[in-house]
């Protein structure tokens, strides 16, 4: 199991300093939770996303019961030996999957929409309806494979087999991630049957994992109040937040403000798929301990390069002729050993180092902020 303790706490806000300590090691919190999809940060070993100063990843179930399949981590002993991840490691459940390959796929949007289309009220969820390749059931959830098409079922019993036998210390309670562009009424049937799963998670977490019950209820004030009480009551080791998290990073704040007083102040809270660097200081000013984000990898395989000077777009051909190091300022291994131009160079050649080399920047530049901010809250100014 798991151990958190709170180490300080701000006087201007909810952040907070912690441990938490697990069977495979200690994490400073708050900390950003590196994505490990298919148990690998994409273009990095586990050795050098370790130098990259992460202190835990996020692993994810659905596409690792996919491929290669749970009984084969099993037999390699888990997670950690499968990968050679001799640090921390979570899985989620697949509920996210319910909403990306439904209607987050129908619909073409994420967890946060910046704006609402014209078509808001055509478009508006209503109870009953389905998304078009995955059926959603108060057993489970039945999908449909991105890789052969064929059929599959995932339910609350299923997803805690599924992270069982992957072995990861914190695992998740199976939930519908809802959409937005929902109905009140949608939302409503939708938050009942989540918490329905979360007992049956519950019951079946019988081993060592750290079960984190999941809070839901979109950008319903009543409705996250109503889930974050009901989650709580039923003992989790901790707490992640989820769903659809509103149209803006304002809502998204609200929302957290609605919900985290009413989790246990002694329990970590995991914020589920944000983690932009404009987002950190806000979430964590909210009460936030960890929290995942594919935005430093997923931009690294497209060029983009953050920096103490800004993003920069590694595929222009104005860096062909920039001999600066990427980053002055940084102090990891592709800001020691490469200029702006021979990444650039890289991208424009579709090489694959390049992917790595900013891979491994973009991940060491987002710890580094979060070490920053752990520094703000230490020292009284956050």
């Amino acid at each position: 199991m798991i151990e958190f303790k709170v180490l300080k706490k701000s006087q201007k806000s909810r952040a907070r300093l912690g441990m938490l300590k697990t069977p495979h090691g200690e994490v400073e919190t708050p900390t950003l939770v590196p994505v490990a999809t298919q148990a690998t940060v994409k273009t990095l070993t586990s050795e050098e996303a370790e130098k990259t100063k992460s202190l835990i990843l996020i692993a994810n179930t659905f596409h690792l019961h996919l491929k290669p399949g749970e009984k084969i981590v099993k037999s390699a002993g888990g997670l950690h030996k499968f990968m050679n991840w001799n640090r921390p490691m979570m899985t989620d459940s697949g509920g996210f999957q319910v909403f990306s390959l439904g209607f987050g796929h129908d619909l073409g949007v994420g967890k946060i929409i910046k704006y609402f289309p014209g078509n808001q009220r055509k478009e508006l969820i209503v109870r009953g309806r389905q998304p078009k390749k995955v059926k959603i059931t108060d057993e489970g959830v039945y999908f449909q494979s991105p890789l052969d098409g064929r059929k599959l079922f995932i339910g609350p019993k299923e997803s805690m087999l599924i992270q069982r036998a992957l072995g990861a210390d914190i695992v998740f309670a199976f939930d519908e991630c809802t959409p937005p562009f929902a109905s009140r009424e949608y939302i409503e049937e939708s938050l009942e049957r989540t918490h329905r799963w979360a007992k049956i998670c519950r019951s079946f977490n019988q081993g060592s994992q750290a079960l984190f019950g999941i809070v839901q209820g979109s950008h319903y004030q009543d409705l996250r109040k109503k889930s974050a009480k009901f989650i709580n009551r039923l003992d989790f080791a901790g707490f992640g937040i989820g769903g659809d998290l509103g149209s803006s990073k304002a809502m998204t704040e609200k929302i957290l403000k609605w919900t985290v007083p009413y989790l246990d102040k002694n329990k970590p809270r995991h914020l589920l798929g944000i983690g932009y660097l404009e987002d950190m200081e806000r979430i964590i000013k909210n009460g936030i301990d960890t929290f995942d984000c594919t935005v430093p990898t997923h931009y690294a395989r497209r060029g983009i390069a953050f920096t103490n000077f800004g993003k920069l777009n590694l595929r222009r051909a104005v860096f062909l002729k920039d001999k600066n190091p990427l980053d002055k300022k940084c102090a990891c291994e592709t800001c020691g050993s490469y200029t702006r131009q021979y990444l650039s160079h890289l991208f424009r050649a579709n090489e694959i180092t390049g992917m790595r080399l900013l891979t491994f920047h973009n991940l060491y530049f987002f710890n580094n902020f979060v070490a920053k901010i752990r520094e703000k809250i230490k020292n009284g100014k956050l």
